[in-house]
């Protein structure tokens, strides 16, 4: 490489070399590090660049626990009930607290909430929120926001909300747009009735951001209802693409209904999912709710829309190729601007860190290594020809512990830092200093040969789990059904199967030695929840037997992705509560 470009990589954070998950090294090559560097300049134009930020007061380390704690992990989308309307709500999430709380329980851990477009199949992950700063209506329990409203109701709704209940997948579509009528519908008797006070001091302490969010909304329904063809915001006219703009400020004053209807309906979430917190430590149970924020943003999405100068166009982020992406992954959003973040004192950040954590105990980040580093894939290119560009770490992990263990107690959370892949030891380090929690897998923690590390080989200060959503359940995974998924969906062929078949005969065979020298001889949540980390994380889909994940990566509409349902009614829980109580017991949790 040029020795000006590489001075040039080096001055700006971009690693031209870096070793994967095999140890083997990599360079950039020259024209991914120029195309990089181009992006750079153009995202950093007229952004005032600050050698060193506002100074960032506050604590060094996050808010940490005493003691070894369990909880269940759900995802909300997927509870099964005899009264919600095809898709979990809030109110399941209480009664589902109760059950667990006598159980033991110290808190329930949950998928990302952020607000997303519910068009299936490809706008319904909870990790490609259409907003990161606001939450998805569909966990409301509509009931609870109008007493009553079901006597209003006529025969077809009804029966609509019968077959949204009994269907075996959520539908999204479907049941966005009941829950959006009848939204609708209480919004004009809440208008009616005056308003409130409480309401509007909810829309003035949101300020910019909810003001944004309910206008993009608002604009979607309109742009769609003028071109049905038109999804999304970079198809709008272009005088609509800019959130400053006149003619965007018109549209606020001309639609101030509509956009308070959008403001309204993010007020009715803060309210219910405050009343599932504080039911939590009501119950009993120490952390309560333990929430998941997601790293990516839909580029079509309302953060990209209303925060652009908060992104770098011209790349995408991604990761290397690894053993299960030989060809890498192209998550297909833009990068952050850290330029833009540092000279604005890290608001929008904090403000992400705290919406997300507001209402909870406890704040999983996803991709955790992106306080540190992020590949980034130029367009143009694929996912094997992308670097690694650095961020500000220290920044970002000192606004965590503000935010995280601030002098507001009722505030205070828990931080969990997903950080699997390629890690660095000073990654590892600089999280483990400032008190996040590592996140470990069964699956993950081997030895060098293979095998499975022992229970007292897994370090304290980290979460604990068996799986994730994107990989096999304690069940699929002995019958193998992640593998046939993959198969079934045409994501690998009948001789590739075979080979996994056979690889996974072996994997069985390590597990059940594993777990028969810890004393846990086919009782892997036994063996997980014995280990020292201070938090363990059991997976519902575990506890009630569950062949299939949630998602199956690199499939959209080959297979039923985030829709899911429990196997198990809220109403039925009370044995899968007790074999989680038997398991905590033993434990000494």
């Amino acid at each position: 490489m040029d020795p000006h470009i590489a001075a040039l990589a080096a001055a700006h954070g971009i690693e031209t070399e870096y070793e994967d998950v095999w140890g083997r090294k990599h360079i950039a090559s020259e024209a991914t590090v120029q195309a990089i560097l181009r992006a750079l300049a153009a995202a950093e134009q007229g952004i005032r660049k600050v050698d060193e930020p506002t100074a960032i007061s506050g604590p060094e380390r996050v808010h940490s626990v005493e003691g070894r704690m369990a909880g269940l992990a759900i995802s909300l989308y997927g509870l099964r009930s005899r009264r919600n309307w095809g898709c979990g709500d809030f109110t399941d999430l209480q009664n589902l607290t109760t059950e667990f709380a006598r159980a033991g329980a110290h808190f329930i851990a949950l998928n990302p909430l952020h607000a997303i477009a519910n068009r299936q199949p490809y706008n319904i992950s909870p990790y490609l929120p259409l907003c990161a700063l606001y939450r998805n209506y569909l966990y409301l329990d509509v009931e609870r926001v109008g007493a009553g409203v079901k006597l209003n109701m006529g025969g077809e709704t009804l029966r609509e909300i019968e077959a949204l209940r009994g269907s075996g997948f959520v539908e999204y579509e479907r049941v966005a747009e009941l829950k959006l009528r009848v939204l609708r519908g209480l919004f004009a008797d809440f208008l009616g009735g005056g308003g409130s006070i409480e309401f509007q001091r909810f829309v003035d302490d949101e300020g910019t951001a909810l003001l944004r969010f309910a206008t993009f909304q608002a604009l979607y329904d309109e742009m769609h209802r003028r071109d049905p063809k038109v999804w999304v915001w970079a198809d709008w006219p272009e005088e609509y693409r800019d959130p400053t703009s006149p003619e965007v400020q018109r549209f606020e004053h001309d639609h101030a209904d509509q956009v308070r209807f959008y403001q309204w309906v993010q007020w009715q979430v803060d309210r219910q999912l405050a009343e599932a917190q504080e039911h939590a430590l009501t119950e009993g149970l120490r952390i309560g709710l333990y929430h998941d924020l997601a790293l990516a943003t839909d580029r079509c999405g309302c953060d990209l829309w209303a925060f652009r100068e908060f992104y770098v166009p011209g790349c995408r982020v991604g990761s290397p190729p690894d053993e299960f992406s030989p060809k890498g992954q192209d998550w297909a959003f833009p990068p952050p601007n850290r330029e833009a973040h540092r000279a604005s004192g890290y608001e929008l950040f904090a403000q992400l860190i705290r919406k997300n954590a507001r209402y909870g105990g406890a704040l999983r980040i996803d991709h955790v290594m992106r306080f540190f580093r992020l590949y980034w894939i130029p367009d143009g290119m694929d996912a094997t020809e992308g670097a690694y560009v650095r961020d500000y770490p220290e920044d970002l992990l000192r606004v965590l512990a503000r935010e995280s263990a601030g002098e507001d107690t009722r505030a205070k959370f828990v931080v969990i830092g997903e950080d699997l892949g390629t890690v660095t030891e000073e990654v590892r380090k600089a999280l483990g200093s400032s008190g996040v929690l590592s996140y470990r897998l069964l699956w993950f923690e081997r030895n060098a040969d293979g095998t499975f590390r022992r229970p007292d080989e897994y370090p304290q200060q980290a979460a604990v789990s068996s799986s994730t959503h994107d990989l096999a359940t304690l069940s699929g995974f002995f019958s193998a059904r992640d593998i046939t998924a993959r198969r079934d969906a045409g994501l690998i062929d009948d001789a590739v199967a075979q080979q996994q078949y056979d690889s996974r005969e072996h994997e069985k065979k390590m597990l059940a030695e594993a777990l028969e020298r810890a004393g846990f001889a086919d009782d892997p949540l036994g063996f997980l929840l014995s280990t020292p980390c201070a938090l363990a994380v059991v997976n519902q889909e575990d506890l009630t037997g569950e062949l299939d994940q949630q998602n199956l990566p690199a499939s959209t509409w080959q297979h039923p992705n985030w829709r899911r349902k429990m196997r198990v009614a809220v109403e039925e829980l009370g044995g899968i509560a007790g074999e989680f109580q038997r398991l905590v017991k033993r434990s000494g949790r």
